[in-house]
């Protein structure tokens, strides 16, 4: 069985445990969407392989910044949303793990994360104002974060988001945007809430 790893706190835990059944004996191989998950599956002896070397992916586990009703999902808190929406896309199974503060009624709240081109970032910023929202590029150590792709992370605060399949077609029809934070509920198979009794409850949005 091949597993798509994601990226964040939540995805961690979800390796942490994955790492102790491969030791149990579980026979698996997996590929990372970020540098620091594939860091930390390699230390817990899980095989992590580069996505050009296999087949297909069963499964993808993943966290989600905001989840609304329908299941659509803003993703890219941890700057690795361009590899972890290739890996879910190419999964069989997406199956999404929250905490209960992680749903809400409209997608909005969250700062979007879209991923832009270096080249002519200033300028992709002006296109991005005209949607409208207000984007900012995000910072670390005082200078532009630079994802794992080389590009950089423009943070875009929407009062709400209506309409999320169509934002996410008009944002990447600007010149210079790679990808969005935006992921449809049509990519996700089931979503786990976590809640603070301890109680976890599983939603499918597309069994």
């Amino acid at each position: 069985m091949t597993i798509g790893l994601g990226s964040g706190s939540t995805a961690s835990y979800a390796i942490g445990k994955l790492g102790e059944r491969v030791r149990e004996g579980l026979k698996i191989k997996a590929v990372a969407s970020s540098r620091k998950s594939e860091e930390l599956a390699l230390a817990l002896s899980i095989p992590v392989f580069d996505p050009s070397h296999i087949d297909g992916i069963d499964l993808a586990i993943d966290g989600a910044d905001e989840v609304d009703k329908q299941g659509n999902l803003i993703k890219g808190g941890g700057g690795s949303l361009l590899r972890e929406k290739i890996i879910a896309c190419a999964s069989k199974r997406f199956h999404v793990v929250i905490d209960s503060s992680k749903r809400v009624d409209q997608l909005g709240k969250f700062p979007l994360a879209v991923e832009v081109l270096p080249f002519g970032a200033a300028l992709t910023l002006k296109h991005l104002m005209d949607i409208p929202c207000s984007p900012a590029l995000r910072q670390e150590n005082g200078k532009n974060m630079v994802t794992d792709n080389g590009n950089f992370i423009a943070d875009c605060r929407f009062a709400v988001i209506n309409d999320p399949a169509w934002l996410d077609v008009k944002l990447k029809m600007i010149p210079g945007v790679v990808e969005t934070g935006l992921f449809p509920a049509k990519m996700v198979t089931s979503i786990f809430t976590g809640y603070e009794n301890g109680d976890v409850s599983e939603v499918f949005i597309n069994p």
